[in-house]
Formats: structure tokens, sequence, C-alpha cells
């Protein structure tokens, strides 16, 4: 396996919002009165240093700033960390630079300012265009906000967008999903991520879960909306991600595709491919006083593990079964060091099931398959592969 020839990715966390979302089990806190925002970027290019000899001698394909909410930061701080970047790791020549926004925040920086910044990718988390629906999940914005905040971003040049949409939100009907994906297509965005709101343990709605709609209603909302959405041209290329032609998120491809990338900020995760061939994931020091304090040392890493030979080819399905068109065999082999011959008695038990299907030498989840996703992907942990064999 060579990792020189594996895409490499760098994401970088914001982790405060105005207000934490009751369904939000990400890393991110309630922001301070006064964020320090020149120390947090002074401890991002801390942190990078440190990880610099991860990437060193590759290109990398795309930046995503995540949170949190990124936008809070000015454009001149997401431009000094960029800066930094771009004079230690190689930029592709067409590089994909994603910055997460909510709508509520984008008075902190013009759009013009951020895509000077280097900026060329917007990923709005409006969630729903329902006013009252916003309410009842906890969002700090309104309709009309978000639907400003896209066009503001456009008429700035920055029309690489994504809008993230929720369905199955508490007491929504197939009308109001509906309703959600004709304003995004209305908006003439690129790039929607549409998938389900679910409860994530250690989050207020876990705890007190709001009244949602059933299994049956939710999957009767998901599938009305894809067909709406392919009617528009966004067509699904991920279990949650649509897009028109030249729109998909190479960020994200990365990831679904097994590849390397770095993670830079408080809590932030990132998985590499040492030159022996060696897959592992670091992740740094979680709280943000604790990242601010430690970053670039020793103690601002919170763990670097391998991982381990038995759970590589679930890992790697984990990931790129999500993808409609699969993945090829050669993709397979080159970024897990394995054979597709580890694995082909669970392929062929998955077929047998209809779970998994090859065209064009891809293997990927047929429909019946993916709606069983989960269930597909555990086929491939290595108790469930000792049984198929």
């Amino acid at each position: 396996m060579n990792a020189a020839s594996i895409p490499l990715s760098l994401y970088i966390h914001i982790p405060w919002c105005v207000r934490k979302c009751p369904y939000c089990d990400f890393n991110s806190h309630n922001a301070p009165d006064s964020l320090p925002q020149r120390e947090y970027i002074d401890a991002l290019v801390r942190d990078l240093d440190v990880d610099l000899p991860l990437g060193a001698g590759r290109t990398l394909q795309s930046i995503f700033f995540g949170g949190g909410t990124p936008s809070l930061f000015s454009p001149e701080n997401i431009a000094r960390i960029l800066d930094a970047t771009n004079t230690r790791l190689n930029f592709a020549s067409d590089i994909e630079i994603t910055l997460e926004t909510n709508p509520g925040t984008v008075e902190h920086g013009p759009f013009a300012d951020y895509r000077k910044a280097g900026v060329n990718r917007i990923s709005f988390g409006v969630q729903t265009f329902d006013d009252e629906a916003l309410k009842r999940i906890g969002r700090i914005h309104n309709a009309s906000e978000a639907d400003r905040a896209v066009k503001m971003s456009q008429d700035a040049g920055l029309d690489n967008i994504n809008v993230d949409l929720m369905y199955a939100l508490p007491n929504q009907t197939l009308a109001g999903a509906l309703a959600d994906i004709d304003k995004a297509i209305a908006l003439r965005t690129p790039h929607l991520s549409h998938y389900q709101l679910t409860l994530e343990p250690n989050t207020q709605f876990a705890a007190n879960p709001p009244p949602l709609p059933d299994d049956d209603s939710a999957w009767d909302m998901q599938e009305a909306c894809q067909a709406r959405l392919a009617g528009a041209g966004l067509m699904q290329y991920e279990v949650s991600a649509y897009a028109s032609d030249g729109a998909k998120c190479r960020h994200n491809l990365n990831y679904w595709n097994f590849g390397d990338y770095l993670g830079i900020g408080a809590g932030a995760h990132g998985k590499y491919t040492t030159d022996a061939g060696e897959i592992r994931r670091r992740w740094k020091v979680r709280a943000p006083r604790g990242f601010l304090e430690h970053a670039g040392t020793p103690r601002g890493i919170g763990g670097d593990d391998a991982v381990v030979q038995e759970r590589i080819a679930f890992e790697f399905m984990l990931n790129a079964l999500r993808l409609n068109e699969g993945f090829g065999v050669e993709t397979f082999e080159s970024r897990t060091g394995l054979s597709i011959g580890d694995v082909e008695s669970i392929i062929a038990t998955a077929r047998e099931r209809g779970l998994l299907d090859i065209e064009n030498d891809r293997i990927g989840a047929t429909e019946f398959g993916q709606r069983f996703l989960n269930d597909t992907i555990a086929l491939f942990l290595s108790d469930n592969r000792r049984s198929a064999a």
C-alpha cells in the first residue's frame, strides 16, 4: 500500500456555537461573550505543525471548516489559518475549501471576504424552512434569514453551495418535508444534504424526546423527497447527499472512499496511512480550554491508535457502501492493503441475500441493501466474516 498515492484532506474544527441545538451530539459548546479567535487560530497552527509529518510530501485536495459554527470566526482569521496551511502543505490547484455556516451568524463576515480568504464552498445549516419547526428544534435563525443568506453567498460569487436539511422532524408531515425540498430547489443550490433527525445519546432530545414521525412515515418522506430532488436534477450519490453534475462534495467523497485526512482543532479526528502501510486514527483533546492550553504538545493529542487488521474491511465498508455507485476493487485494495479475496465470501453471502451487487467491477449496495445498510455493513465485522467463510 503506497501512502503517498492516497488522497489527503484537512478538517479544521471550530467548537463554538451561539447556542447548542438540542439534537446535536457534535463537539460544540456555547460561545463565550468574547471568542478567543486569535488565540484559537494560533493553537490551530501549532496543532497543524504537530501533524505535518503525517502529510509530508502529499498534496492537499480539500479543506473543511466544521463545528460548531465556523462562520463565528471572521474572514481575517479564516484567512490566517488558510495562509499558514498553504505555507506548510501543498495545495491542489483546484482545492475545495468549505466553510460551514449558520444562517443566523452570517453577519459576522461578508461572504465576499470569506471568498477573498480562500473559501470557495459554503455549507449552510438550514435544517428546515419552516419557522415553527425551526423553533421546535432549537435553531437560532428563521426561514427568511436562511433564504437571504444563501442569496447573499450567490451574489458574492460563492455559488458552490450545500444546504443541510433534516426530515422526520417533530410533528412534521410529508407535505412539510416536501415543502422544504421545494424551497431548496427554488434557491438553485447545486448540493443538498438530506438526513433524518435521529435521537443521539447525551443530547437534550434523547433525554426528553419530542414527538417524531414513525418509521413508516419517515421512509415515505425519504422516498418522496428523493423523487422530488431527482426530478430537479439533484441526484443521490450517497445515503444523504444529492448533487447536480460536477457538484459532489470532494471532501466528503474522500472520507467515503477511505482516503486520508488530518484533523486539527478541539476534538478533531484524523485518519492517516503510514509509509509502512499501517492505518491509524488520531484525535485531539476535546475541551476547547484544554486544546488552547496544550495544542502543539503531546498533551494536545487525545489519542493515536492503529486500526486493527480485523476491523479494516469493516471500516472501509462503513464508508464506501454509503455511496450509490459503491467502490472499485482497486480502491478497496489500495486503501486497505487487503486483497478483495479476503472478503469475497462475505460479499458472496451479501449478494445471495440481495444486499450487494457487482456491476462493471464495482461493488455496491442494492436498493434493499441501502434500506438495511447497517445490517449490510455489519456483515464485514470480523466475527461475521469468520462465520461466513
